[in-house]
């Protein structure tokens, strides 16, 4: 039974109407699956429920509502910088993103500003240029270095010294590459086999003129 002081509760996908709990249009219709999202025509009555319709093209709705107007799809200005990232539907608003080489200006990311090179010491950091929310530069940490100011060029890591044979003459900073020379062992183990095989050319050659020397011409070229 009821009584007009009481109060009435209705569901979560319901909303109360005239002292009635009339049921709310849902994003997707369940007959229609996922085709449209909908929005409310008429309050439900005595004898009939809420009346719904389709969101008409261009706006969406993404939860179960009373209200009688779907929203409308978010536009991307492209004189602001923004282009479509997603392109919305009837139950989903469309996302927006910076164009290549803009960031977004602010956190609400309505309008973008162009990214600025990124300085010596500093590296392009391409997740966030994908993101859009802030510069894309990122000093470089303990290891990487960029000695060139760019919009497009990261921070390197640092040669490796060892992996070629080598040894630290001057270690790196943020904005220059380790210097390496040959070490003292690198140099021996260079030398040692260069000089050998000179030395063995030098006999080789000795030794074919001796053997291969004219006996006769001997005195007369001495």
């Amino acid at each position: 039974c009821w009584e007009p002081s009481a109060a009435v509760r209705c569901f979560d996908k319901q909303y109360e109407y005239k002292g009635r709990c009339c049921h709310r249009c849902p994003p997707v219709p369940s007959s229609l699956a996922s085709v449209a999202g909908e929005k409310l025509v008429s309050e439900c009555n005595g004898t009939e429920d809420s009346v719904c319709a389709h969101c008409e093209s261009g706006h969406y709705q993404k939860g179960w509502t009373k209200e009688r107007h779907c929203a409308p799809h978010d536009i991307c200005e492209d004189n602001v910088g923004l282009v479509v990232k997603t392109q919305g539907n009837a139950t989903h608003n469309t996302v927006c993103q910076c164009r290549a080489g803009m960031h977004c200006s602010d956190s609400s990311c309505q309008t973008c500003v162009e990214n600025q090179p990124c300085p010596r010491g500093f590296g392009f950091v391409a997740a966030k240029a994908m993101a859009q929310m802030s510069s894309p530069c990122e000093p470089c940490a303990e290891g990487p270095f960029s000695n060139v100011s760019s919009k497009t060029e990261p921070c390197h890591p640092w040669t490796s010294c060892e992996e070629k044979g080598l040894v630290v003459k001057t270690k790196g900073t943020n904005t220059s590459d380790v210097v390496c020379e040959l070490g003292r062992r690198s140099s021996l183990s260079v030398l040692i086999p260069i000089t050998a095989a000179i030395v063995t050319c030098l006999v080789g050659i000795c030794i074919y003129c001796l053997v291969h020397a004219d006996p006769k011409r001997r005195p007369r070229e001495q």
